[in-house]
């Protein structure tokens, strides 16, 4: 039940600036907001140092009060002179991650700053919930604090943001403890409680609210003698800078002035205006950046940074289920080598996270991870990977990650054989690649022309269904990442329920039973996810795959030639994938040439 606001004489209309460490929480706080008569809030997410950030981005937009919560309002408060209320964490907040947690096997703790562990023992002795806990003061202890816990044998933790994302990066497993509608409510009423007496704005703010009232995307304002007053962007040093500092006298000579400038593959659009204040002259650039259009046959070619597969990585629901996996020791124990890698396992088991996992904890992690998708690959990219002098092929101390090697037609995949053995490729550069598999099956052939001739060292990634025992876990950890963007917080599944997810096959692994559970948070209006939700969830599932297997060959007539029968049977498998060829042949295990030639 909602409370009602606090009652009192200050009938101005206050202004929030909300900063969130998760989206949940900033959902969560619209709606609220929305329910008050008394406040207007402004909400955008961002955690510890990017909540500061934001919050110095904000100091002129006139707002009343900052709230935030944890390390972040901490921080904020550093930096800024605007009010900063802390949304604390209630018992019940605490209690919700517990419930979470129950499901899961392997030894954990709760770790936070005083005020999330006072509370967590207050409740533990209450409910005599045996759970070790665990005090943090500051945000240096947080990482050596964590550290210690993983060598101890812990392997996931309850914790605030701050903990949560150096858990993550550690490689433990984390529950994050969210706020619920209590917390947040409370802290709003103390903002209005705050605000009642707060003065009124400056001039200077009451400039500066002109200012950007006229902006029609970014702002930054520069003195007469070429200084920086005041930037909505991160470009107010450097060449943005020095170039603005030529344009400067036409503004401050013509009131305005309007131009176009191409900087680093960015075209910026300008407009200059001249605006006086205290006596003096300010030159005011609003502009907006948009990319310069080019043209591109690099198709199927990406190029990564370690930042980059890293957050691929921890934002994925591998990053979730490889510490069950034992994946984190694998992959240091291959990093120990240079020889190439050839990922195996089903559709969806993992391998493109597990690939950039390697590279991102590898000696090359400071040069680019190119990763040449070959089911993308087309005659211009091939081209472009074989023959040009700038092929990723061409340079050295890169990682380079082949995916789905299978898809390649048979050509094509000897072609790339022997260009990597001719260049001495995996001497000049670690090499990864990937194969999909069939059920029961651990490398393709095609792959083991790979293997026996590069000599790979292989990782098989096991099919999710016989690791069904980790599934209360596994849904425990991701419904809680879930949670983090949800106003509906889901504690867990019924018994009846978690039975039924056990025993679905899963033939699409991870990438199914993501999307599946994902479908399931969206439809569950109470606290559990039913068994009925799941049945029928599941059924739609079965229903809508492998239709080869429900009316396939049964439907063919055998009594013909054998061309007429491998005709019928190529134009059913053809149909099944839509009329795309290159899925078609990679299903019957033949090259596209051959397919065609069938065909005719």
């Amino acid at each position: 039940m909602i409370a009602a606001p606090v009652q009192n004489d200050y009938v101005h209309k206050i202004k929030i600036l909300g900063i969130a460490p998760y989206e949940g929480m900033k959902t969560i706080m619209q709606k609220l907001a929305e329910t008050r008569e008394d406040m207007e809030l402004d909400v955008f997410v961002g955690d510890l140092n990017e909540g500061a950030k934001i919050a110095r981005n904000n100091l002129h937009s006139d707002y009343d009060v900052i709230i935030s919560r944890g390390g972040t309002a901490e921080l904020i408060g550093q930096v800024t002179h605007i009010p900063v209320i802390e949304v604390t964490l209630s018992v019940y907040d605490i209690l919700r991650a517990i419930k979470l947690a129950e499901n899961y096997t392997d030894r954990y703790a709760i770790v936070g700053f005083p005020a999330i562990t006072k509370n967590a023992h207050l409740l533990c002795d209450l409910l005599q919930y045996k759970i070790d806990i665990f005090t943090i003061r500051s945000q240096e202890e947080v990482r050596k604090t964590l550290k210690d816990l993983k060598k101890k044998g812990y392997r996931m933790v309850l914790c605030d943001m701050i903990a949560n994302t150096t858990a993550k990066k550690l490689g433990l497993n984390a529950i994050l403890i969210t706020s619920g509608n209590e917390s947040i409510l409370a802290a709003f009423d103390q903002a209005v409680n705050l605000c009642a007496s707060y003065a009124a704005l400056k001039a200077e703010r009451l400039f500066l609210e002109d200012v950007i009232r006229h902006a029609p995307s970014r702002t930054m304002i520069m003195k007469e003698d070429g200084s920086v007053f005041f930037s909505t962007s991160d470009e107010a040093d450097g060449s943005m800078v020095q170039m603005l500092k030529k344009e400067l006298p036409h503004v401050l000579n013509n009131e305005t002035h309007k131009f176009f400038k191409n900087m680093d593959s960015t075209l910026y659009s300008f407009t200059g205006r001249r605006l006086s204040f205290l006596n003096e002259n300010y030159a005011v650039f609003y502009f907006s950046a948009g990319a310069v259009p080019f043209a591109t046959s690099k198709y199927g070619i990406q190029y990564s940074n370690q930042q980059e597969a890293k957050d691929d990585f921890f934002n994925s629901f591998y990053d979730t289920a490889g510490p069950e996996n034992n994946i984190e020791t694998t992959i240091e124990n291959l990093n120990q080598l240079s020889a190439p890698v050839m990922l195996s396992g089903e559709p969806g088991s993992g391998k493109e996270q597990t690939a950039r996992m390697i590279y991102s904890q590898s000696t090359l992690k400071q040069n680019p991870l190119i990763t040449i998708n070959c089911a993308m690959i087309n005659d211009r990219s091939w081209t472009f990977i074989t023959n040009h002098y700038n092929s990723p092929f061409n340079d050295n101390n890169n990682t380079i990650y082949l995916k789905d090697i299978t898809a390649l037609p048979e050509g094509r995949r000897r072609h790339l054989l022997s260009i990597i053995v001719d260049t001495n490729l995996c001497k000049r550069n670690r090499v990864l690649f990937s194969a999909a598999c069939l059920p029961g099956q651990t490398l393709p052939p095609e792959a083991m022309e790979f293997v026996n001739l590069l000599s790979c060292v292989t990782l098989y990634m096991p099919p999710l269904r016989q690791r069904a025992e980790y599934l209360p876990a596994l849904s425990s950890l991701y419904l809680n990442s879930l949670n983090v963007s949800m106003v509906n917080q889901i504690i867990g599944f019924e018994p009846e329920a978690m039975a039924l997810l056990q025993q679905f096959d899963w033939p699409y692994n991870y990438t199914q039973f993501k999307r599946i559970l994902s479908e399931l948070a969206l439809v569950t209006t109470s606290s559990y996810i039913t068994a009925e939700h799941v049945a029928q969830v599941l059924k739609k599932e079965s229903e809508s795959q492998a239709p080869s297997v429900r009316g396939g060959i049964s439907s063919i007539n055998l009594n013909r030639t054998l061309d007429q029968i491998t005709h019928d049977v190529i134009r059913q498998v053809l149909a099944e994938n839509g009329g795309n060829q290159s899925a078609a042949a990679k299903q019957l295990g033949i090259s596209r040439t051959t397919l065609w030639r069938y065909l005719k």
